[in-house]
Parts: C-alpha cells; structure tokens; sequence
C-alpha cells in the first residue's frame, strides 16, 4: 500500500533533526548525510554535543537556535515548539500549510532521527521512583509520533539498525527516501512508542497496592527473531523478548547448532525453570514440555544419570537443562544419545569441545538461573481476548505439611516429597510423580484421570527398572507427588500397589477422609500441602 504521492516531486532530504539517547552508529550515519548528502543537522543537549565532538567539524543547529528559546526545566522542554513540530507536520501539498510556514518562519524538516530515553533499562537497573519517572521521554514520542504521522513527506527513524539501508535507499534516489521505505519507518515508530508507553503503564500500575490488575493490558515485545514455523509447519511463529531479561531463552547466548525452533524454545524455557527449583545440581530433561527425567545429586554428572534413568527412551531428541556451569563429564555423558539442546548458566571450556562433536545439537548458555520465586504475569491468548496471571512461584516447606495418615513420614520421604511435589509443579496436569532418593523414577503427565497418570508413571518406573536390569520397579519404595488432590481413593491405591511408601499431595476433596483411610489400610505415610500445582 501506498499513498498517492509523485515520488519523483519529493525534494531530497535535506533538513534532519536528530536527538537520540543510544549514539551506536550515529557516527557514520551524520557522516553520510551531511557529506554524501549535503544534509542539515538540527539537534539537543547532549547529542549535539556528541555530533560536534566528533571529528570533521560536523555542522549542527542547536534547536534553541531555531526556536529562539533555550532548553528549560533540566531539558524537559526544549522540542515542544512550533517551529519544530509545526517544521515536522506541515503537508507539503497543502497550500494553508505552506502559508502558515511561510507567516512564522517555520522550516520544513525532512527526517526526525529519535530513540527514548532509556525508561526500561532504568526500571530494570532497580532505580528509584524518582529516577525512573525522570526516564519518560515526552518530547521524543511527540516528534516520533508526528513525523510517523506526516510520513508522505518525512521520514522517521527510531532504530539505529535502520541507518544502513537509509543511506542505501538515498543513494539509489538522489538523497531521497522510497515512500514505501517511509511507510515501513511510520509503522515501526509507532509500533516503538506503543511499546514505550506500554512499559511506562505496566511500572505505574504496578505501583498500585489496590489493584493487582490494570484495567487495560499493555502487552509489548520486541523482534528477537522470525522462526522457520511454529508448533506445525503449515503455522508461522515468532519469538519477542519483553524487556524482563528474565534468565533463560531471552539471554542465552548459542554457542552452536541451528536456529531454535518454535518446540525448542517452548521446551527449553520449560526445563530451565524446572532446574532452578534447586538448590543442589540438578538435571531436568524435557520432552514436548513435559518432564521425563529429573534429579539431584552431589555432582551434575550423577544428577544426569539418575534423570537420565527415568525415561532413557522418552530421553532420546529431548533436551537437556541444568542449573549449574557445564562441565566436561556431564558433556560426555550427554553425547551419549541423541540430544536437541542443552542450556546451562554456562558451558566450561572443556565441555564446549565435547559439545561440538556433536555440530547439530544446540549449546546455550543463559548466564545465570532464574529465580523460582521472582514475579511475572504469564498471558494466554483465548478466542475475543487474553487470560492474565501472575507466575505460580508457590513454594511448600516442610512446616506447610500436615501429616493426616497414622503412619509418620521418614526425613528421607520427607525430602523426597519435598522435591517430588516441585517436579509435579512443571508437569501438565493432571500430573503424577514417582521419587526416590533425590530423583524421579516415574512420571505421568497431561491424562483426563488421575488413576490414568498413577497408573502410567508406575508403568515407566517399571520399564526403567527393566532397561536397568533390575527385577523390582524403580518406584519400589519411591514417594508419590500428586498436584492436585485425589478425588478418589483409587489413584492412591494404585500407587500403592506400585510400591510407594509415602504420598504428597494438596487435600481438600470431599472424599478426603476416604483417601486418608485408603493410606492408612495400606500403611502410607501422606501429607497435605493445602496448594495446588495446575499446568495446563
């Protein structure tokens, strides 16, 4: 789409304003215009101190020169001015327009060059109140706003990245811009000003005590990269960052294999938050976003063993995550079968030259672990709208239990509840997990029936134990985390004949009581957790 507009008639750029808080690769983008271009610069503050430190002698028009009035108020206002917006929105093909510029001696400015103040990475630094309203850029969003608007005749620039092909596209037309290069530019401004406003409403909402929810949800992300597809083929998908720069798939640097695809990125952010549940080294391995192995140990190299253990065959094309800096021993083991991905806080040196043996498999490094009890607002798309809650970072102690069964738990069940209900935490629902020592031996996930997860998560315990060579189920003696409650006595009873000692789960059934004497006739340790850990 275009608008009816003889580009041919388009004057060359000639007048630029230019007032940007990030200077990456101004320099030889001024150097260009001015010097391929014959281009005036019209800046502010500190970038046009910038531009005249540099060296050349770049000539560059304070704005104040132009407005006849100085910056005040400590730079708050210095655009907000005739001379200058009435220079960026006049219609060069309106004869009123043109009058009005010629009465007040306004000029007409060909290009706003404009990036914000830095609002996010101020918040994201833990500045103060003061400091952060301080960072809302007000006359950088108004020119943006009104070159975006009058693009038939301006041209809008907010992203450094954008200063080669500029250039380019002058070249090719005698110092003037495409109208389609300067629609594109309009709809990327306003896209960055929706954005920058989305994240100053969400800190100020956040800043309301009473309401845990605006009554308008600003959601905004930037392009980190367009995938090959989405969860199928025939479906196109994209990965935005938030600006949260949360550890994880947002920050890991790819040390080799391909792209990641929609599924990995999906699967990966699924394991990388399992593992930071724990304090000791701890290995998850997920497959389709579902754990299939998950330990703890004094070693990461153990840790990926006993996971390992747990599903070798669900293993296979999984990837791997863990919580603590890769090393060479765990690497080894790892190459052992056909991995995806792996992604650690980071990759040691000798573990990145095992890695590449294996060239398609991909290495991250996400340079530390998430915080399992930091905040943040998950989003779901739904048919007219989205569903918003905060993230479930619900944590259990051992003084939240209650023991309602008359056998006691051991300390060494204890511990094994404890990690087996975390495991459960990041498992669909309904969700089933079979521990034993610091590990998973069995798990079932994403069944309509609970008995049906007990009942499948008791069948890979057996299977592991089989691959082992062992003639007991690996869930002989094993604790059970449920992340809901038990509506019946029969899932109960099926762990229990799977050989599980000990359950966890979070109570509040009507048929409570009944689950509660199901335990207790067949001599189980229970303990409630009154929380729930639905994930759908």
């Amino acid at each position: 789409m275009s608008d009816s507009c003889d580009e041919s008639k388009q004057p060359p750029v000639r007048k630029i304003l230019v007032s940007v808080s990030d200077k990456d690769g101004l320099d030889g983008f001024v150097r260009h215009l001015t010097g391929q271009h014959s281009a005036n610069i019209i800046s502010t503050g500190g970038t046009a101190n910038y531009i005249r430190s540099l060296d050349g002698d770049i000539p560059v028009t304070d704005v104040s020169d132009i407005t006849g009035f100085p910056e005040i108020m400590d730079g708050r206002v210095k655009t907000l001015h005739p001379k200058i917006h009435g220079g960026i929105l006049a219609r060069r093909d309106n004869d009123a327009h043109r009058a009005a510029m010629d009465t007040h001696h306004i000029d007409g400015i060909d290009m706003v060059v404009v990036n914000l103040y830095p609002f996010g990475r101020t918040v994201a630094s833990g500045a103060d109140d003061e400091t952060a309203i301080e960072n809302i850029d007000i006359g950088g969003p108004a020119m943006i706003r009104a070159a975006a608007k009058n693009h038939k005749f301006v041209t809008i620039v907010t992203d450094p990245a954008d200063y080669p092909r500029i250039c380019a596209d002058m070249d090719k037309n005698g110092g003037r811009i495409s109208q389609t290069l300067r629609r594109e530019l309009a709809a990327k401004a306003f896209a960055h000003t929706a954005a920058y406003d989305a994240m100053i409403a969400n800190y100020l909402s956040g800043q309301n005590d009473h309401d845990d929810f605006a009554q308008s949800l600003n959601v905004s992300g930037a392009l980190q990269s367009v995938l090959r597809y989405g969860e199928n083929p025939h479906q196109k998908a994209a990965f935005y960052t938030d600006g949260t720069n949360r550890p994880g798939i947002a920050t890991a640097q790819r040390y080799q294999g391909k792209a990641l695809s929609y599924n990995n990125l999906n699967d990966t952010d699924a394991a990388y938050e399992l593992v930071a549940e724990f304090d000791r080294p701890a290995v998850a391995i997920i497959k389709h976003a579902n754990p299939c192995g998950v330990a703890t140990a004094d070693t990461l190299a153990e840790a990926y063993k006993l996971a390992l253990r747990c599903d070798p065959v669900s293993a296979f094309g999984g990837i791997v995550a863990v919580n603590r800096p890769l090393d060479a021993e765990t690497a080894a083991d790892i190459i052992k079968i056909f991995t995806e991905l792996v992604i650690a806080p980071s990759i040691e040196e000798p573990a990145r030259h095992i890695l590449a043996e294996k060239k398609n498999m991909r290495v991250l490094a996400a340079g530390s672990v998430p915080d399992p009890a930091g905040g943040g607002m998950i989003v779901k798309s739904v048919a007219g709208g989205f569903l918003v809650q905060n993230r479930d970072h619900g944590r259990i102690i051992p003084a939240d239990l209650k023991i309602v069964t008359k056998k006691q738990p051991t300390a060494a069940e204890m511990a094994d509840m404890l990690f087996a209900f975390r495991v459960a935490k990041h498992v669909k629902s309904n969700a089933i997990v079979y521990a034993k020592d610091g590990a998973t031996v069995g798990i079932g996930a994403g069944q309509m029936s609970r008995v049906d997860s007990t009942r499948i998560a008791a069948h890979k315990a057996s299977e592991a134990a089989a691959a082992c060579g062992l003639k007991d189920s690996l869930a002989a003696g094993s604790v059970v985390a449920s992340d809901a409650f038990f509506p019946f006595s029969d899932g109960l009873i099926a762990a229990a004949q799977a050989g599980a000692t000990a359950i966890i789960q979070p109570g509040g059934s009507i048929r409570d009581d009944d689950v509660i004497a199901a335990a207790d006739e067949h001599g189980l340790a229970m303990v409630l957790t009154g929380m729930r850990h639905f994930r759908h």
